[in-house]
């Protein structure tokens, strides 16, 4: 489908399918990163170094997971799901990380469709709130996930690297 064409009208979701990845998908999540690291930061990221992130993840459920989107059997959105326990909560958030729809499906609710599915498993799962990181020069998808409901947080993030 060409942007044209998707920018037409939204995206029946209902053939749209979510699932846990798995190591098959490692390619495609390695591009998807390596795009959104490019579109959002205009950084490069080391592909030697995001390989063997995204593969301990997926070998590793404690590190958290990766959710897929496809279409007609095509991977066209993913995001990365990791966990922070709440003391005060007495309950686990669940961070959104490396969201990433793919450019020629974008605007057509296939975020709508993976927030949605994602939000679920959480209910399910006693989680007691999604959060997600979002570069704050991506003015783009902040308005998107306005439009989710979700709002900014109180808080900063602060980060040193080591």
């Amino acid at each position: 489908m060409s942007r044209k064409q998707a920018r037409g009208e939204l995206m029946n979701t209902k053939n749209c399918v979510a699932r846990r990845a798995k190591l098959e998908d490692l390619t495609t999540l390695v591009n998807f990163n390596q795009a959104l690291a490019q579109e959002a930061r205009g950084e490069k990221l080391n592909p030697q170094l995001l390989t063997q992130g995204i593969e301990a993840v997926l070998s590793d459920s404690n590190r958290g997971f990766y959710t897929v989107v496809e279409l007609e059997s095509k991977t066209v959105a993913t995001a990365l799901v990791t966990f922070e326990w709440s003391d005060w909560r007495n309950a686990w958030f669940w961070w959104l990380q490396d969201v990433y729809v793919e450019l020629n499906y974008r605007q057509q609710g296939i975020f709508r469709f993976l927030y949605t599915h994602l939000k679920t498993e959480a209910q399910t799962a006693n989680v007691c709130g999604l959060r997600l990181y979002v570069y704050k020069g991506n003015t783009k998808a902040q308005e998107v996930y306005r439009k989710m409901g979700m709002n900014s947080s109180n808080s900063l993030i602060f980060e040193e690297y080591l």
